[in-house]
């Protein structure tokens, strides 16, 4: 009899994982406040062959969702993110990209939203990494992505009551971002625009290490003067301590206007559009 039994138990476990292990490890998942995994876990949890966990995922439909075709990265979509077909992209960023193995920040408008300061509506989310990636669609939920060489150098930090990890560049270092990548997210009057509430949030010591971080010249001649344009004077010096004294002029952004000095303008070098006064 208890050998009958031993019996039926391996039955009952092997029928249980050829029935149902996919969704036992997504509920198993939620419970530790986890709401993405990737294949090569669902495999070594559930002990499920490749081509049958393929087709329990694939009966899940809706339940989960694959961040990319190309990728073996899923999310779980609980029912109040189901209209938008995935879960909110500040839950799950971080898992992906240690999953990836490469560094990212939520960056530009994006970062400038969670620091409230956000004049209009962003549509995406845009997130910064170190090497070319392909925007991504899940669902309703856009990601545009942004290279920087040194990603990881970005001063960063975790948002107040995330409810996971998160990486989202610091108010100085999104000031300096959104300068550097202008043209891709509605040129300098936009930047101007959302970095005027961003501001009052720079610390001088913050602003300092986001300086060095970047360490590009230009785009610091153009944060200064916008900063100064803002009359943020005591960030704007700080700015303008930093540059060195050999600078060369540079537009305010690529422009098909006459550029010309302004008496504001003279101290940074930058050449902004005649239609702005002498």
């Amino acid at each position: 009899m208890i050998l009958s039994a031993n019996v039926m138990n391996i039955h009952e476990v092997k029928k249980c994982r050829q029935t149902g292990a996919a969704a036992a490890f997504i509920e198993a998942t939620l419970e530790t406040g986890r709401i993405a995994f990737d294949f090569t876990e669902l495999l070594d949890k559930t002990g499920l062959s490749r081509i049958a966990a393929k087709n329990q995922l694939q009966r899940l439909r809706g339940r989960v969702v694959r961040v990319s075709r190309h990728q073996a990265f899923f999310l779980i979509v609980e029912a109040q993110h189901r209209p938008m077909g995935a879960p909110p992209v500040e839950w799950w960023l971080d898992a992906y990209f240690r999953w990836l193995g490469h560094p990212y920040y939520l960056a530009l408008q994006s970062a400038a939203e969670l620091h409230n300061s956000a004049p209009q509506a962003i549509l995406v989310k845009q997130v910064m990494t170190d090497s070319p990636r392909r925007d991504l669609s899940i669902g309703r939920i856009h990601i545009q992505f942004f290279v920087k060489r040194h990603a990881e150098r970005t001063p960063v930090q975790q948002p107040r009551n995330a409810y996971a990890p998160l990486k989202v560049s610091t108010p100085e270092a999104t000031a300096l971002d959104m300068v550097r990548y202008a043209s891709r997210i509605g040129g300098m009057e936009r930047v101007a625009e959302t970095l005027s509430p961003l501001l009052p949030l720079f610390r001088t010591v913050e602003l300092k290490r986001a300086l060095e971080a970047e360490g590009e010249t230009a785009v610091a001649q153009r944060l200064g003067y916008l900063i100064e344009d803002a009359d943020h004077i005591n960030l704007a010096e700080l700015v303008h301590h930093w540059l060195p004294s050999g600078m060369v002029r540079v537009p305010i952004e690529s422009s098909k206007l006459t550029l010309t000095e302004t008496a504001r303008s003279r101290r940074w070098r930058i050449l902004v559009p005649e239609r702005e006064g002498a």
